[in-house]
């Protein structure tokens, strides 16, 4: 029933996995955190058992329900020459509309089984989201990290959803890439510098979104043209071959977005930016954060 709401919601896929300590998960992270791959992201240092044991996170925690919602676009930015704007944020804030979906998947929960306890999470706490994805049987995590479904490819977002009731989990699933790296050899910062490796102080995504200093030299020539978040990894990736357009309306881009010339991105104002963006998760930058990086891929 949960699974079916799920997909009535539009979700493109769900599984329920146990909620349990993530014992492994908490090797992979100390060392990633020891070696400061986090660059400036130091909040991943708080709540380590929180990250690890979902019963920190809500009282009496028994089943991890993951959902993921596809997000390719149907056409993408229309002059070549443009700086260059992740898929992930053509359209509305994902957290919203995903927060959204799910809280009404509690809801159906709670008016068709006794009454659940349960909280919601979408890349706003401290939840190893894409570990429960893999636990729940929607994917695995490919050599760029990203989970990949073998339906719909990487391009997709991940929601959470814990609640206090045991239920039917499903098994791990097979999957792997192979001794493909391509992931790996595009990423124009080498940021990807081993399998399920990533040194967020070198990633573009970090680097024109989560960074709040200035971008390092080191780095000049080598974002190609990305002015908010990264799709290269992604865009490369052979599972991504026959990904198909979403089906979510409130993942359409404005009308004028994907026809901004690149004179247009360079030429715009405040204004322009909370009219285009007052719904995306470029708000996340701001203007002043989208102009530093426009002005360092424009040297």
């Amino acid at each position: 029933m949960i699974k079916e709401e799920a997909r009535r919601l539009g979700f493109d896929g769900c599984g329920i996995s146990r909620a349990e300590k993530l014992q492994e998960d908490a090797i992979y992270l100390d060392d990633w955190l020891r070696h400061h791959y986090h660059a400036g992201m130091i909040y991943m240092e708080n709540h380590r058992e929180k990250r690890l044991d979902p019963a920190k996170l809500m009282d009496g925690a028994r089943s991890v329900i993951s959902v993921i919602l596809n997000y390719y676009p149907s056409q993408t930015q229309a002059d070549p020459e443009a700086p260059v704007l992740a898929k992930y944020a053509y359209g509305k804030d994902y957290h919203d509309v995903i927060r959204k979906k799910l809280k009404l998947l509690l809801k159906f929960i709670h008016s068709n089984m006794a009454y659940v306890n349960g909280r919601v999470f979408v890349d706003s706490a401290p939840v190893l989201e894409k570990t429960w994805a893999v636990r729940a049987g929607l994917g695995w995590i490919g050599k760029n990290t990203c989970l990949i479904s073998p339906k719909t490819g990487s391009f997709c977002f991940i929601g959470t959803l814990i609640v206090d009731v045991p239920l039917h989990y499903d098994e791990v699933i097979a999957g792997s890439c192979g001794d493909c790296t391509r992931c790996m050899d595009a990423c124009p910062p080498q940021a990807i510098i081993a399998p399920r490796i990533l040194d967020a102080g070198r990633c573009i995504s970090y680097l024109t979104i989560e960074n709040k200093g200035d971008i390092s030299g080191e780095f000049q020539g080598r974002l190609a043209k990305r002015v908010f978040g990264c799709d290269i990894c992604q865009d490369v990736c052979p599972w991504n071959r026959k990904a198909v357009a979403h089906r979510e309306k409130d993942f359409e881009p404005p009308p004028e977005l994907l026809v901004m010339t690149r004179a247009d991105w360079f030429n715009m104002d405040e204004e322009q930016f909370k009219r285009i963006f007052r719904n995306s998760a470029v708000k996340r930058a701001k203007f002043k954060g989208l102009k530093r990086n426009l002005e360092f891929i424009s040297l």
